[in-house]
């Protein structure tokens, strides 16, 4: 606890001392950093212990000990009683052996990423990098390791920003249905990896805690160590953006966001760093925080900058056994309508617990990659235009709505914009190569100026075009067939 109180006396001085103070009004004048809103694309990096039984998904920790799930009944067939073979036990056999930071930097940068953020600490309670606080952490157990340290130096190495998430405020209850049975661990208080097990609602497999930010509050030895924990990631780490799930929009951190918050932009402007914080829901006061939407998207433009996360595979965060992946075309998709929303896309990657990632994920990257390579200029250094789109395919509003879209059509447009030019994606490409941009038309409320030239990218082609009252008329020459979007580039005056 010495180390704890003393690391809180240091945070209090920071604060105390810069520009930034722990209330929302000083927290406003925060900017959102221009290499996030330039850069658009980052990796999503979930990789730990979880990784290991590769079963369920990377709440396996918490569901190996919610009696009725699969993941209980499949720990016991597999590795036997809990109380002879724990959570904990999974670690030594986390080696990490085929990790190689260069090779997913490599990949990562490929794929066309202008950030990355590995999982510094899951709900599971297993630090990812070299901590001074716990010694469960990579550095010192299992790989033996520091691999946030390790990405860190190679992605910056390579031109990359550097983020990290922490997902510890929820490691308090995640772990507390092993008081229900005869676990081995029914009886603690508070014991790594496993946190204080505390029981916050009633033990039933399908009941999970909820995002109301009156319910039950965590205690203040939990909050410190949440705050020292967070701080020295930043500390030891200089991430330019923190990111936090869902659970610090409970009442209970709110004075602990605050003082996060002014201690990390304090430390950025130290360090000269652009930097910024994701959050979910209302964690954050508007303007203190970049918004960040989990496994959805927005219907309409945001006037503040935000960010989707989302993972390749539809039903984990982490590598398991036959995974569900995305194709590379609707992701790319889902890039466009975001980045025409005002948005960035924060795409997930689980490696395996060898340190491998596996060809699926790799063949979705370097599409992307591809694509980007060829369209990357309607994306890049763009900003939204009058509208984000036109077209009939509706995009679900929120969170978790990520697989609930129909498929785009030729009438599905986004729209970005970077002067002179309006990009102009087709998510789905016309087979007859005739296009109608409705919005672009003769006396359009959205644009009275001129059209001057469209291009294809990706083709030496200068399009034929015919403005009228009804639309922008397109008619393109070259056969182009393709599953992926096609960018127009408009130049207009």
């Amino acid at each position: 606890m010495s180390f704890i109180n003393e690391y809180l006396k240091k945070i209090d001085t920071v604060i105390e001392n810069g520009y930034y103070k722990d209330n929302w009004e000083s927290l406003s004048h925060i900017k959102v950093p221009t290499w996030l809103t330039n850069g658009k694309f980052g990796i999503f990096i979930h990789w730990g212990v979880y990784s290991v039984p590769a079963f369920g998904n990377e709440w396996y920790p918490r569901h190996m000990y919610v009696k009725g799930t699969e993941e209980y009944e499949h720990h016991i067939k597999t590795y036997g009683k809990h109380k002879d073979f724990g959570y904990a036990d999974f670690v030594p056999i986390f080696k990490a052996e085929k990790f190689d930071p260069s090779s997913w930097i490599k990949t990562f940068k490929d794929s066309g990423a202008k950030y990355i953020m590995p999982v510094g600490e899951h709900h599971d309670g297993f630090q990812m990098y070299d901590s001074d606080i716990s010694q469960w952490c990579a550095a010192k157990m299992g790989p033996k390791r520091d691999v946030v340290g390790e990405l860190k130096a190679e992605a910056e190495k390579n031109g990359l920003v550097f983020c990290v998430s922490s997902h510890r405020a929820e490691n308090y209850w995640f772990m507390s249905d092993c008081r229900e049975f005869d676990s081995g661990l029914q009886d603690i208080y508070y014991q790594e990896p496993y946190g204080y097990a505390v029981k916050l609602w009633e033990p039933t497999p399908l009941n999970e805690p909820s995002h109301d930010i009156n319910f039950t509050g965590a205690s203040k030895e939990h909050l410190d160590d949440w705050l020292v924990r967070s701080c020295e990631l930043v500390d030891k780490y200089q991430p330019q953006t923190v990111w936090f799930d869902w659970w610090i929009q409970n009442h209970s951190f709110k004075p602990y966001l605050k003082k996060f918050a002014a201690y990390y932009y304090n430390r950025g402007r130290e360090w000269n760093k652009e930097v910024a914080i994701n959050y979910k829901y209302d964690a954050f006061a508007k303007g203190t925080a970049v918004f960040d939407v989990e496994r959805g998207q927005l219907a309409n433009i945001r006037n503040r900058f935000w960010q989707t996360d989302t993972s390749i595979a539809k039903n984990s965060w982490s590598f398991t056994e036959g995974n569900d992946f995305k194709t590379p075309e609707s992701i790319i998709q889902d890039l466009v309508d975001i980045v025409s929303k005002n948005g960035a896309l924060l795409l997930n990657v689980g490696p395996k617990a060898d340190g491998t990632i596996c060809d699926e994920e790799k063949h979705v990257l370097s599409e992307i990659g591809k694509w980007l390579k060829i369209n990357g200029e309607s994306i890049y250094d763009t900003t939204f235009w009058e509208i984000y789109g036109e077209g009939p395919t509706e995009v679900p509003d929120g969170a978790f709505s990520d697989t609930e879209r129909s498929p785009f059509t030729p009438e599905d447009i986004r729209f970005t914009y970077k002067p002179p030019f309006i990009y102009a994606n087709l998510l789905s490409w016309p087979k007859d190569g005739k296009i109608e941009i409705k919005a672009l038309a003769d006396r359009s409320p959205y644009f009275l100026g001129n059209v001057e030239s469209v291009e294809i990218l990706g083709t030496n082609e200068k399009a034929l075009f015919d403005r009228n009252k009804k639309a922008l008329s397109i008619s393109v020459k070259t056969k182009i067939e393709t599953t992926y979007p096609v960018c127009l580039k408009i130049k207009i005056d």
